[in-house]
């Protein structure tokens, strides 16, 4: 096991106990999450430095991040504080009791104002902004508007109510979208499909929108039920943080029935063995965590594990692939949460989020719907 109490003494916080397989079940190893809670603690109303995709119409335009988006300006880039507010709103609602609580609280009140939120959609509704976050940031803006509609709690229905103009401008803009899109974007990094649709997708499952689960879905088919060989030994590039082929397998396993899955990731994912091993995926290796292109790579590890765990609860329990598949997601874990320090900014201002979905088992809940 991967010692991770020096986390712990780095912020001098204690340690919460999570499952490494599903929230809920019996805790199987010791995650820090006060830890994790700290990151996104530190980052969320933090302005500077600051990574803004902006586009300007005028000098009326020129105005600092905390102006511009006053719900979500820290953590370096709009898109991280958004998850970095999902990250303090699923860590208090599993363990209302842990020490950072309070301060989570507190966080979280500061930003999802119902004026904060407000001035949010206005930015999105502004000229030039029609592909604005598009689509990873949208799916994560999704994914904390899932989170707060599953917590049963006074304050969270209240910052629900807030952020609703803003979830339904997020949904809007993929009704708008994905019909147009006529390619499937296969990157490793925030623009691919196959990852935002898995948010999008389970979102849609909870608020009971079956036309937006439709059109993901249809999509999703379209673009990559005909898949097949995915070069898996051209990953990773360079800066990935998502891997094209994982990311979609973990997606069409969340809308094949179990036998078909199986048969399909066959067809598109060869490579997988048989005998237990994790060498047919070796992690990805980081060779500078203060350059934060580089540092996706840490990520990657993470959301590699995630994906094949999600990859695994979509198979029949008897498929023999199953044990490969949950070793390299034991490497991939292992290394991935490692790094999770919070000694370089360009890190410590996102790989929280990352860590908390895969050790909460976020994405491994949301498989083909019986």
């Amino acid at each position: 096991m991967v010692q991770l109490s020096k986390f712990a003494v780095w912020f001098g916080l204690g340690l919460a106990s999570v499952s490494a397989a599903a929230a809920g079940e019996p805790a199987t190893e010791a995650i820090p999450v006060d830890s994790f809670a700290a990151l996104a603690l530190k980052c969320v109303h933090q302005e500077y430095p600051n990574k803004i995709s902006h586009v300007l119409q005028s000098d009326k335009d020129v105005a600092p991040p905390r102006e511009l988006t006053p719900a979500f300006y820290g953590c370096f880039d709009w898109h991280s504080s958004v998850h970095g507010h999902w990250m303090l709103v699923r860590l208090t609602k599993l363990y209302p009791d842990a020490a950072f609580v309070p301060a989570a609280r507190a966080g979280l009140a500061g930003s999802l104002t119902q004026e904060n939120l407000a001035a949010d959609a206005l930015y999105l509704a502004g000229d030039g902004r029609a592909s604005f976050e598009r689509p990873y940031g949208l799916a994560w803006l999704l994914c904390l508007a899932e989170e707060l509609r599953q917590w049963d709690d006074d304050q969270a229905r209240q910052w629900s109510a807030n952020l609703a103009p803003l979830e339904a401008e997020a949904a809007a803009r993929f009704r708008t979208w994905l019909p147009n899109l006529y390619y499937p974007i296969r990157t490793g990094e925030h623009s691919q499909t196959a990852f935002a649709f898995g948010l999008v997708l389970d979102w849609a499952r909870v608020v009971g929108d079956e036309e937006m689960a439709d059109l993901v879905k249809g999509k999703a088919l379209g673009f990559y039920l005909e898949d097949d060989a995915c070069p898996l030994g051209y990953e990773p590039s360079g800066q990935d943080f998502l891997s094209s082929c994982i990311a979609e397998a973990d997606l069409m396993r969340r809308i094949l029935p179990p036998g078909q899955f199986a048969a399909w990731l066959a067809t598109f994912l060869p490579v997988i063995p048989i005998d237990g091993s994790a060498e047919w995926l070796p992690v990805g290796v980081v060779t500078d965590r203060s350059d934060g292109k580089l540092a996706h790579l840490d990520g990657l590890n993470l959301s590699r594990a995630w994906m094949l765990e999600g990859i695994i609860a979509g198979l029949p329990t008897d498929d023999p692939r199953v044990p490969s598949l949950r070793a390299a997601a034991d490497a991939h874990r292992a290394v991935g949460l490692a790094a999770v320090t919070g000694e370089h900014y360009e890190g410590g201002h996102w790989l929280g989020s990352f860590a908390t979905y895969l050790v909460t088992g976020k994405g491994g809940g949301s498989s083909f719907e019986r």
